[in-house]
């Protein structure tokens, strides 16, 4: 039988592939976190992750990561369709001080979801969500306070849409900043509270 002989360097790039199609096969349509997880788990309900950003990188594209018991999860950048919920009933928590608590930098088709998470910024975090690129955010259920800028910042430079439900925003700079450097962000603001914010502010695109 004929024998095929591969060059050091093809065999290199084979592995290298092979590798890389296990770890994406490995990202889980629901990961898990825990106040008593940790982050080299791999996210599933019975061995949770520790923190969001721990989470994120296990979990597929327009996948879910949940919260299964009180806990601080941590800040995160968002970068892909997905679902964040913090559960009912519990407090499931991102405290930030000097930066963003969560900010959301999807592709253009991306819907990103947040929901039943308390954002604090305890008076010295910048904006408590950050809408930078996607599709859509929805914004559900959330007390967003003490942050030094914004509780939601809308700063995306193409179209987009913001849906925000049943949420609390308080003692923030301003409660909401819709200010898109380009295109139109469609907004709808339903049953948002907002209380001891310094304003509360809504803006064309820049240039018209």
């Amino acid at each position: 039988m004929p024998k095929v002989m591969l060059p050091c360097g093809t065999a290199v790039t084979l592995l290298v592939i092979s590798l890389l199609s296990s770890a994406a096969q490995a990202q889980a349509t629901r990961t898990w976190v825990s106040g008593v997880g940790d982050d080299a788990n791999p996210c599933s309900r019975t061995a949770p992750c520790r923190t969001f950003s721990g989470a994120i990188s296990k979990t597929a594209p327009g996948g879910e990561i949940d919260a299964l018991d009180p806990g601080g999860f941590g800040a995160l950048t968002i970068t892909k369709a997905l679902t964040i919920d913090g559960g009912g009933g519990q407090v499931a928590s991102v405290l930030v001080s000097g930066t963003n608590g969560i900010a959301v930098s999807a592709g253009p088709a991306d819907v990103v979801t947040l929901r039943n998470l308390s954002i604090n910024g305890i008076g010295s975090g910048l904006s408590g969500v950050v809408y930078n690129s996607g599709g859509a955010l929805h914004i559900e259920n959330c007390n967003i306070f003490e942050f030094s800028q914004d509780g939601i910042n809308v700063s995306t430079s193409a179209a987009g849409a913001l849906f925000v439900n049943n949420t609390f925003l308080t003692n923030n700079g301003n409660g909401i900043q819709i200010a898109p450097s380009a295109g139109n962000v469609k907004s709808i603001l339903v049953q948002v509270r907002t209380n001891d914010n310094s304003g509360f502010w809504i803006l064309p695109p820049s240039g018209r």
